[in-house]
């Protein structure tokens, strides 16, 4: 179950999305335009937003940008317009948007959409979750270890190495600290860089395999790998 936000200037759409979410064992809270997304936004803290592009007072992007902005982008937000163009979809994703779908929407399509946008939330978040420790310097790397060996229980280092994804123990140990002076954007980029990087690696650069691990459409796959700079092909060779 997940708290879901839609936003959509039409009643009718927001009725049909609450109804059918709402069967599917989902809390759902409707607004029907900018203002009143931005004040459930801050009060309901929602796992997921469904938000549509064309809108009377702030259109969708407009907001999608405000919330990239001011760090509010904290969320999986799922586009949704009947009469927008490639252009548009592809902006929205280039801000942060996880995903979109074109009106009207298909039953199939939309729980799909949904499932993977609240998967992705739960894997940010467990990420979020994983301790990080103080970072160290360089040359003293090998004292480091050593000392660690001889004073900590041996589960202590297995279980905090077991925490963190095989993408971000590589040779830079400052990882997660130096994400943190980034802004949010770029330490997001940073990390789904890795992200990627790390399940390309795996899957030999198979983007069929990649798009069913991520929960990505492969549409989507690729405009998100051609943004972030990513190509599976070199990946792929290198055998990261």
């Amino acid at each position: 179950m997940a708290n879901i936000l839609v936003v959509d200037d039409e009643m009718g759409i927001r009725e049909l999305l609450s109804e059918i979410l709402g069967d599917e064992g989902h809390v759902v809270s409707t607004a029907e335009n900018a203002q009143q997304a931005r004040e459930l936004r801050a009060a309901a803290k929602p796992d997921l937003v469904l938000l549509d592009i064309w809108m009377p007072d702030t259109d969708g992007v407009t907001l999608l940008k405000e919330w990239q902005r001011d760090g509010l982008l904290t969320m999986p937000v799922i586009m949704m317009s009947g009469h927008a163009t490639i252009d548009t979809a592809v902006e929205a994703t280039r801000i942060g948007a996880l995903n979109f779908l074109e009106k009207p929407i298909s039953l199939q399509k939309l729980l799909k959409a949904v499932q993977q946008g609240i998967s992705r939330g739960q894997e940010v978040t467990r990420v979020a979750s994983i301790p990080v420790r103080a970072p160290i310097a360089s040359n003293d790397m090998q004292s480091h270890h050593l000392s660690a060996d001889k004073n900590l229980p041996s589960t202590s280092n297995l279980s905090y190495q077991a925490s963190i994804p095989v993408s971000l123990m590589s040779a830079d140990t400052q990882f997660f600290t130096a994400s943190f002076e980034l802004p949010l954007r770029e330490a997001r980029d940073a990390f789904e860089r890795a992200y990627f990087e790390h399940h390309l690696g795996q899957e030999g650069g198979s983007m069929t395999r990649v798009a069913e691990k991520t929960g990505l459409e492969r549409t989507h796959l690729y405009r998100k790998l051609k943004q972030l700079g990513v190509e599976p092909g070199k990946i792929a060779k290198k055998g990261l």
